[in-house]
């Protein structure tokens, strides 16, 4: 059994909102970038059973490929309290991808929604003309 779980239109919304943290890998069967780095977010997921890995078919899905504006496959994503924290595209050396995981578990989501919210605070003002 696979320790990834398909993300579709339907259930991606819901997914996101009922975990806290979860790792998005953007990819196509045809891609042959996308297969080496398959085995490698298999382990990943299988050795963080406490997070949630998705998998999103870009081709299958071009709704959401649409809405996240991947531009090349594969991309990584990871989601944090319904926050982007990371997107990269490329495949990951496993060791590259544990770093990622590591650093990603390890933020503050207060400070990150801080900043969030400074830099819209910043973007409202510039565009008042302030």
């Amino acid at each position: 059994m696979s320790a990834t779980v398909e993300l579709t239109k339907e259930n991606f919304d819901q997914t996101v909102t009922d975990n806290e943290f979860v790792l998005i890998d953007f990819w196509a069967e045809w891609c042959g970038p996308c297969r080496q780095f398959a085995p490698v977010y298999e382990k990943a997921a299988e050795d963080n059973p406490d997070l949630v890995f998705g998998k999103v078919d870009t081709e299958a899905q071009p709704e959401l490929a649409a809405a996240f504006g991947i531009q090349s496959i594969p991309t990584l994503m990871i989601v944090r309290d319904q926050v982007a924290v990371f997107a990269q595209p490329g495949a990951l050396p496993e060791a590259a991808l544990t770093d990622v995981i590591g650093q990603a578990r390890k933020l503050d989501m207060d400070q990150v929604r801080q900043q969030i919210a400074e830099q819209q605070a910043q973007q409202q003002g510039n565009g008042q003309g302030a």
